[in-house]
Formats: C-alpha cells, structure tokens, sequence
C-alpha cells in the first residue's frame, strides 16, 4: 500500500508542476494582452467628440487660460505621449486625478466599486443557479412540455433589452405594486429589481448552454453503460451528466464575470444607482478622460481575469483539456 501511495504521489507531482506551469504561461500572456486593450481604450477615449477643458472654464474664457488649463493636463502632447505617461502612472497604481471632478481616479473608483460588485455578482449567482437547474430540468425531461416551455422563456429572456426590462420591472414592482424602492442603494431591497434586471438574461442564456450540454453529454456511452447497470436516473444526471457539461457553463460564465459589470452600466443608470457605471457615463458626459479611462480599464480587467479563470477551471474539470495544453 506504500508503494501504491509513493506511486500516486509520483505521478501526482508532475500533475501539480504542469499546472503550475501552465497558470504562470497563461497569466503572463495577460500582460502584451492588457497593453495592447490599454492603447486601444485610450485612443477612443480620445476620439470621442469634446474637450474636458470645456467643462472646467466660464463660458467666454479667453484661448491663453484654456492653453494654460491644456499644458497643465498635459492635453498639447502627442496622444503616444500621453498614453505613455498615462500608462507609466496606472503601472505604478496611479490612476491619475479627475479633470473636472478633482479627486484621485483610484478613489472614486474605490468608492463606487463595491455597489457594481454586490449588484454583479448577485446577479451572476441567481443567473447560474436558476439557470443550471432550470437547463438541468430542461435537459432531464426533454422534448417535454415543460423543456419546450423553459427553452422558449429563455429565447425571449435572452432578446430582452434590459433597460426596457428594467423599466418595466419598476411599473409593476415598484409604482403599482409598491413592494420595492425605485431607485437608489439604501438596502437589499433596492438590489432586487437590478439583480433581475441583469440575471433574467443571464439566466436564458446559461439554461440554454446546460441544456444542450447535458443532452449531448447523455448521449455519451459511458453514459448507456451507467444505465445498463442498474444506476438511478437522478444519480446519473447529477453526478456524471452535470458534470460533463460543466466545461461550456464555465466558459459562459467565465465571459459573464466582465459582462455583469459592464452591463450593469445602463441598469444603474436606469435605477440611480451609485456604481461603475453611473461613475462611467458622468465621466463620458464631462468627457473626463482620467475617469473614463480608469473605468474602462476596470471593466476589461474584469473581463481578462474572468476569461482566466474560466480556463484554470476548464483544466481543473476536464482532464483532457489538461493533458491536451
């Protein structure tokens, strides 16, 4: 038996050290990944129609105090220039100062931060366990009623614009009914409307992805073989089925990580909520270049490190996955 054990352990190390190797690979291809998304967000930015210094001086001000304001912000250089100096600073935690609104990028991204987290990833939590049991279902009775009818509700979830969502859940929950505030971060009950709001998609989709996975996934013949001897449907279905059809939720849930905060943009703008994204779009309407900078680079942050994620998992999963990298 201890030969057995040094035997698996053996075998185990060199497991552990390609994993090892792997996740270092991976996360130091974030890092060309990340400069190139950092140019790219920085030029638009900088396309965009406006000038931050509009905002700062009295109409009728005369061309030598907007000169000045400009050099002072350092808007007569070359926009390499500035994405280098820009670039130079976010490397050293510095995300700059707020032109018009004049506090430090990194404080108000920290104060806002923490109302798109909590409304994110609520929304990704009820998207992934109504869906993975609503597709579960789906796929455990399928060609039923109930399959046809889960299926058809998530093509429409799926369509639905959430600020058009949004707003109809705030008629109905919140102006006729009156169980819910319309608008602000008071308390969990001001979190309910946004979590639907964002989920109800999530939740489509999600279901759609395990659905088809899982159906697929019962037609392997390891599982005709669980069922030729003798297991129970129900065991069958969540022990083996679930988790081979794990990898594509994983991956779609991965992606989602960045989109719950990015679409959680309009929703918090639909339901004034503090966040992100109301911190993203006063900085658009002031073409406050720091600001919308230093949101964007959050928003694609969250998106890489999600993608990450979901690839460690994928790994951890599905062996052959690991064996193929």
């Amino acid at each position: 038996m201890q030969r057995r054990g040094g035997e698996g352990g053996a075998v185990a190390a060199p497991v552990v050290i390609e994993m090892t190797a792997y996740l270092v690979r991976r996360t130091l291809l974030l890092i060309p990944l990340f400069l190139v998304v950092s140019f790219i967000l920085f030029l638009l930015v900088h396309l965009v129609p406006g000038d931050p210094i509009d905002n700062l001086v009295q109409p009728g001000a005369g061309p030598e105090l907007k000169a000045q304001l400009v050099a002072k912000y350092g808007l007569d250089q070359p926009l390499v220039a500035q994405y280098l100096i820009w670039l130079r600073h976010v490397l050293a935690g510095d995300l700059g100062d707020a032109i018009v609104m004049k506090r430090p990028v990194s404080e108000l991204i920290l104060g806002n931060i923490p109302y798109s987290l909590s409304l994110g990833l609520s929304a990704l939590a009820f998207s992934t366990i109504v869906g993975m049991t609503v597709g579960g279902l789906a796929a455990s009775f399928a060609e039923s009623r109930f399959d046809h009818g889960a299926m058809s509700f998530s093509l429409i979830g799926s369509t639905v614009p959430t600020f058009w969502l949004g707003l109809v859940l705030i008629l109905i929950f919140a102006v006729a009914l009156g169980w819910l505030p319309v608008s602000g971060a008071r308390d969990w009950r001001a979190l309910v409307l946004p979590v639907l709001t964002i989920g109800i998609a999530g939740t489509a989709l999600i279901a759609r992805v395990t659905r088809v996975a899982m159906v697929e996934a019962s037609r392997k013949d390891f599982v005709l073989l669980l069922h030729a001897k003798g297991m129970s449907p129900l065991r069958i279905q969540l022990g083996h089925v679930l988790r081979h059809a794990l990898v594509p939720v994983v991956t779609i849930l991965g992606l989602r990580i960045g989109y719950v905060l990015g679409g959680a943009i309009t929703v918090e703008y639909v339901f004034a909520r503090p966040g992100l994204g109301t911190l993203l779009i006063r900085g658009l309407g002031q073409r406050d270049y720091p600001v919308v900078q230093g949101s964007l680079l959050m928003l694609a942050m969250a998106v890489m490190l999600g993608t990450l994620a979901a690839d460690i998992l994928h790994t951890i999963l599905d062996p052959r996955i690991r064996d193929a990298r």
